[in-house]
């Protein structure tokens, strides 16, 4: 089932990706505990053959982007690395918004140079900022894809209105937004990509929520000889040929875990009893 997606019909990544936000400190601030195992675990997800990786400048602040570079670094043309910007730290758990087109532009140029790289492969606006219009904050994204600095756009919790009022500004390639088993809010948001052919990137995806204890749930992940994370998971790849999951861990067991739920076929009962759930 861990089939491949073209990230604006260019960038080829097993749909099965990694969110890097856990290697960084207690509250996304500062460093990983474990420096060096935090390295080992990204190294391991290339092994597992992950090529997509998300990260942003909010994570740490700016420590998860340090880390993947000097552990990864040079990338390779298989390996695409996203990243976001718009949102500022100032503390454990905080995360204000600034999408103001300075800042972004700021933002751009400084993952750039943390990253070690020419070009970001996919760049995001991590959250609109509502006291700065959409169009500016897309608008200076697009800039900088006009002046070769950054390859694709996408864009993070949005709505499908939001989406068409972005299309106006921006050809953007992927939708990142909390979604997972339990918590179907934007379930138009995800159709709208797949009418489209975008990207959608589901934050939060290993979330069961109070569907862990519904024997059903257990069930079938019996039946899978998986956990119930897995088969979470898997719902995911099937609900649409767009999806990207990037479940985050700072653990290598849970990693190896998560990937392997990409080989998880789930069957038509199986997807007709999570669908109900």
């Amino acid at each position: 089932m861990n089939e491949k997606f073209e990230i604006g019909g260019e960038l080829t990544v097993n749909r099965m990706g990694y969110g890097a936000m856990r290697l960084t400190g207690e509250g996304v601030w500062g460093w990983p505990e474990d420096y060096r195992y935090a390295r080992r675990v990204l190294v391991r997800a290339r092994e597992l053959g992950v090529n997509f990786i998300d990260t942003a400048d909010a994570y740490g602040p700016e420590t998860n982007e340090y880390l993947i570079a000097e552990t990864l670094s040079p990338y390779g043309d298989d390996l695409v690395i996203a990243t976001k910007g718009g949102l500022l730290r100032s503390g454990p758990g905080v995360w204000p918004r600034d999408g103001r087109p300075e800042h972004l532009k700021i933002a751009v140029n400084n993952s750039l140079r943390r990253l070690e790289t020419e070009v970001i492969d996919l760049y995001q606006l991590h959250a609109i900022d509502e006291e700065v219009p959409l169009e500016d904050s897309l608008g200076a994204l697009k800039e900088m894809q006009d002046e070769g600095k950054i390859r694709f756009i996408g864009v993070s919790n949005f709505s499908v209105d939001q989406l068409k009022r972005a299309r106006k500004v921006v050809d953007f390639v992927t939708v990142q937004n909390r979604y997972n088993l339990s918590d179907r809010e934007h379930d138009p948001v995800v159709d709208y990509c797949t009418e489209n052919n975008i990207g959608f990137i589901p934050w939060y995806p290993l979330a069961v929520g109070e569907l862990a204890d519904d024997e059903r749930l257990e069930a079938i992940a019996e039946r899978h000889d998986a956990t119930t994370a897995q088969i979470a998971l898997a719902w995911l790849l099937h609900r649409s040929p767009v999806m990207l999951p990037i479940p985050g861990t700072s653990s290598i067991e849970h990693l190896e875990e998560n990937v392997a739920a990409g080989d998880i076929e789930l069957t038509d009962d199986d997807l007709r009893e999570l669908n109900e759930l």
